[in-house]
């Protein structure tokens, strides 16, 4: 699925720390815990909890914050549609990790149990 330049431009500067607040609203706002966020970050990003926070005090960009992620080998089975977009369609690489991000919340403000919204192959 093809995106716009433009969008993948946007989607490249926007900082983590900008959209971070967002996230914890809206699993908060349906019961989940901002410890069960950490935990979905851990596990596509391999992030920990204090890493989480320096991305965010350093205000990195989502394309640096991919850069320095370690992206688990079972991201590949994240699938869906997120915003107007199957998530394992997307052809700019950082684009569908961003859109990987926003599935996996989404999943976890919808309840969905953790087992499932961590992937295992």
């Amino acid at each position: 699925m093809k995106t716009t330049p433009e969008h993948d431009e946007r989607m490249a500067k926007m900082t983590f720390a900008s959209v971070f607040p967002h996230y914890v609203t809206k699993v908060e706002k349906k019961g989940r815990t901002k410890e069960e966020l950490h935990e979905v970050i851990h596990w596509l990003c391999g992030f920990d909890d204090s890493e989480i926070q320096k991305l965010i005090a350093s205000k990195v960009t989502f394309e640096a914050f991919f850069q320095q992620a370690s992206l688990n080998p079972n991201a590949n089975l994240i699938k869906g549609l997120i915003c107007g977009y199957r998530v394992e369609e997307l052809e700019n690489p950082l684009t569908q990790k961003v859109r990987y991000l926003d599935k996996l919340v989404d999943e976890l403000a919808k309840g969905k149990k953790m087992e499932k919204i961590l992937r295992k192959a």
